[in-house]
């Protein structure tokens, strides 16, 4: 009875063993075609084994099969990022459609993809399908990647035997989400870089350019102007103090991100003091309400019922500030409140939205209201970030010349001044 037990305890061991997705690697591979011509090349796989397989279903003999040496900077291989999970839903929402297997979809994107990170993955996932997971369980081992929301639409296109259309209404999703993050970083990064390039540019002149003037000063023995000796005292302090101001810059940014990444508070105060931004904090409110809107919309239609759409929309909105109010309507639709007043009653949504998602509620078409304000405070979102271009642009013109111009002035004034003696 022992043996038996231990024998057991062993087939179950081995089980479990079998049942974990292989680890995925590229190998190189040599070989021969059909036609006896020689062939090289490189393929994802878990096994020396499994490449050979590969090779011969294509008609190429393999003659050698070795593993790829990673990189001595880094591996070679790029991170993965939200525009190729995106990419990622929308083709394997195209494979689907056309009638290509779900295993297969995997394997020729996944071989078909240029970044070796993105290949692992998406082969890794294969491969765990493969041994019986659904595709739901098997994205759900990649939380980094995929979230619950991704997860939890996919599971919910598998029970209702609608994973095609699940899978485009996701591609659809995460290709507007992340078009509208692009759209933000764009209106967030351009005054940063307006910043930090006027701050390099008097930086350069104040401690290479100013010192030069200085030294022909001196040999003018008279007066220089106010403006003049103001200049080359801000010359003088930073030729002196510009190491303490460089690492008092970097210290005060690591210290910010490390005060953002440790503590919630910080990350919903600096969330809340955006909004109050001119024009930039208009951008972001628009912003909350497309995502708001678009994950509710798409949660919504694919079935999952409301309060949990609204707590998932909550997560996807990207500000605290909505954040919290979507929690506080999901609390009140929880109770049997209809979803406008809640809205209204939190003062943060525009009286249209709140208007169109009563309209949507009487009619018995939220999901597709929601779509429609979604688009439309999508595209406000892409005009405002026009016009902050279109508004900035000028504004750099005129602080880089006030700067450099000023600078030039005070460095010239004293020359005028004695051209105007003799």
């Amino acid at each position: 009875m022992a043996v038996e037990q231990v024998k057991t305890e062993r087939r179950g061991a081995a089980s479990k063993k079998a049942a974990k997705p292989a680890k995925v690697n590229t190998y190189v591979w040599e070989g021969t075609d059909k036609k006896g011509k020689k062939t090289s090349g490189e393929v994802n796989g878990s096994n020396p084994a499994d490449i050979k397989a590969q090779l011969r279903k294509q008609g190429i003999t393999p003659t050698k099969v070795t593993k790829k040496a990673k990189s001595l900077f880094g591996g070679g291989s790029k991170p993965i990022e939200p525009k190729d999970i995106a990419m990622f839903s929308r083709q394997i929402a195209t494979m689907m459609k056309a009638g290509v297997p779900l295993v297969q979809s995997f394997e020729i994107i996944g071989n078909g993809n240029e970044k070796e990170s993105v290949q692992k993955l998406l082969l890794g996932i294969k491969n765990d399908i493969e041994s019986g997971n659904t595709m739901a369980d098997s994205l759900r081992k990649y939380p980094k990647y995929f979230d619950d929301l991704f997860c939890d639409l996919v599971d919910a296109g598998e029970q209702a035997g609608a994973l095609e259309d699940m899978l485009d209404r996701i591609a659809t999703y995460k290709e507007k989400t992340e078009a509208l993050k692009s759209k933000i970083k764009k209106a967030l990064s351009y005054p940063i870089s307006v910043v930090v390039v006027a701050v390099v540019v008097t930086s350069i002149l104040l401690v290479k350019v100013v010192p030069q003037f200085k030294e022909i000063f001196e040999g003018f023995g008279a007066d220089l102007p106010a403006f003049t000796l103001f200049v080359i005292g801000i010359s003088e302090f930073m030729q002196a103090n510009w190491y303490i101001f460089l690492f008092a810059v970097i210290g005060a940014v690591m210290v910010y991100k490390k005060i953002l990444s440790a503590s919630q508070e910080a990350r919903d105060r600096q969330d809340k003091a955006l909004l109050k931004f001119p024009v930039i904090g208009e951008i972001l409110h628009k912003a909350a309400v497309a995502r708001f809107s678009r994950t509710l919309a798409t949660t919504f239609a694919a079935g999952v019922p409301l309060v949990e759409a609204l707590n998932s929309a909550a997560g996807a909105s990207g500000n605290a500030l909505y954040r919290d109010a979507i929690l506080k309507i999901r609390n009140d639709v929880t109770t049997g409140m209809q979803m406008n007043l809640s809205m209204q009653s939190t003062g943060v949504f525009p009286n249209m939205v709140v208007q169109m998602i009563g309209i949507g509620e009487e009619s018995g078409a939220i999901d597709a209201m929601l779509s429609k304000v979604a688009d439309i405070y999508e595209q406000e979102v892409d005009d405002a970030v026009d016009g902050l271009s279109a508004l900035i642009e000028p504004l750099i013109m005129s602080v880089l010349g006030v700067v450099v111009g000023g600078l030039i002035v005070a460095m010239y004034l004293p020359i005028f001044q004695m051209g105007q003696a003799v």
